[in-house]
């Protein structure tokens, strides 16, 4: 029997949009503190805020997304929230000051969680369910290739303090974004034929949020804290530890690793199911982790970039997958937002508390201490759903033996 078809057109023209969103996203994460600074003499903690409150729009944006894709559909929320992302990256010109910058940073997050989280809803609409962990995985390989990229872009502008281009690159991208779109053939409006007299209406949490997919995602809300200060807090870590020409390619390592895995680890859980790679991963991540706060030497350190590349890198993508796995064919929206919502939660809130605990621990300390999180989070996982999954393949199990 053969495969349904993965790599169609739609399928490669909205991961390169995700991957192209996620790209501006990051040239801006690491540009737009210096911008703030050198532009409008920002002081540290606010070039800070500038840098982050993007993230607060982004869970805004992921929030209305999941309800706007039931009443609206996937095409016209993904063509309104690019429109909304062009207008948004062209506003950069206009920040004339600093509360200006802050809200324009605001409405582009919301901006980049509309469209990001279309886009993860259209791929879960348009590959085939028996290649759902594959297809999801290729998917979100492109959101790390973007944090790879971008970062190594902004850095690259930023030597010569042309910020100018960089929001005329960032620019042309979002515009060549839409124009993928209109060439796309989106799946129709599928809770139009099933349910069109039902719409959710009012504030029902359930109308914003999937229920089925808050317990997976609320272990990668766990997980995404224990990796958010690495993000936060590398370039700090290096200096303390002498590592900083190292630490420079750690995020390329860890890239490198993810894609190298990435495409098997989708196939073996559709044929074995997410069990069989969560567990593994889990263990590598902590034990990556556990490396990364003890790294003394910078042959460690990008050996730990390589085993956290491996461990967390393939667990996001596969979390992901179950979060669609277990929900209803129409609200598969309302579980792509639910599970970015409480991910990036993890990830926005992380480096907030952990950064009380750098004066009493240090970074190593904050660091080990990740590592107990990510055990603790393999339990979290067997409980919440590991132990139903393996339920489940025993009953498959035992009919295929009858």
């Amino acid at each position: 029997m053969s495969k349904e078809k993965l790599w169609t057109k739609e399928f490669i023209f909205v991961s390169l949009i995700n991957f192209i969103v996620m790209m501006v996203y990051f040239v801006l994460i690491v540009t737009i503190a210096p911008y703030a600074v050198q532009e409008f003499n920002a002081p540290t903690s606010v070039a800070g805020l500038v840098s982050g409150i993007f993230i607060i729009g982004s869970l805004v944006g992921r929030l209305i997304t999941g309800r706007t894709i039931q009443d609206r559909g996937s095409r016209q929320t993904i063509l309104v929230g690019l429109t909304f992302f062009i207008i948004t990256t062209a506003l950069y010109y206009a920040a004339i000051n600093l509360s200006l910058l802050l809200i324009i940073r605001l409405l582009h997050g919301i901006a980049v969680g509309v469209a990001s989280t279309a886009a993860g809803t259209i791929v879960a609409q348009i590959i085939p369910k028996n290649r759902r962990g594959e297809g999801i995985g290729y998917f979100s390989m492109t959101a790390i290739l973007g944090s790879a990229i971008g970062p190594f872009i902004g850095i690259l502008f930023t030597r010569d303090d042309d910020y100018i281009s960089i929001f005329l690159f960032n620019l042309i991208l979002a515009i060549i974004c839409l124009v993928m779109v209109s060439a796309m053939n989106i799946p129709g409006h599928q809770t139009s034929t099933k349910s069109q007299g039902k719409r959710a209406k009012g504030l029902k949490l359930s109308n914003f949020i999937e229920p089925r997919a808050v317990p997976i995602s609320f272990v990668a809300l766990v997980i995404g804290f224990a990796y958010s200060g690495i993000m936060s807090f590398l370039s700090f870590y290096m200096e303390e530890i002498q590592l900083e020409e190292a630490g420079g390619f750690l995020f390329l390592v860890y890239a490198t690793f993810v894609l190298l895995l990435r495409p098997f680890t989708g196939k073996l859980m559709d044929q074995k199911g997410p069990n069989i790679v969560v567990y593994p991963c889990l263990i590598i991540f902590a034990l990556g982790m556990l490396v990364f706060s003890q790294a003394h030497h910078g042959v460690i350190l990008l050996v730990a970039a390589a085993l956290i590349g491996l461990g967390y890198g393939n667990f996001v993508s596969i979390v992901q997958a179950i979060a669609i796995k277990v929900t209803p064919p129409n609200r598969v929206g309302l579980a792509t937002s639910t599970y970015f919502i409480l991910y990036e939660l993890g990830l926005g809130i992380g480096p907030f508390l952990l950064g009380f605990l750098v004066p009493i621990t240090g970074y190593r300390g904050i660091f080990l201490s990740m590592v107990f999180v990510i055990l603790v989070s393999i339990f979290l996982y067997y409980i919440l759903h590991g132990k139903k999954e393996r339920a489940s393949n025993q009953r498959r199990a035992e009919e295929a033996t009858l």
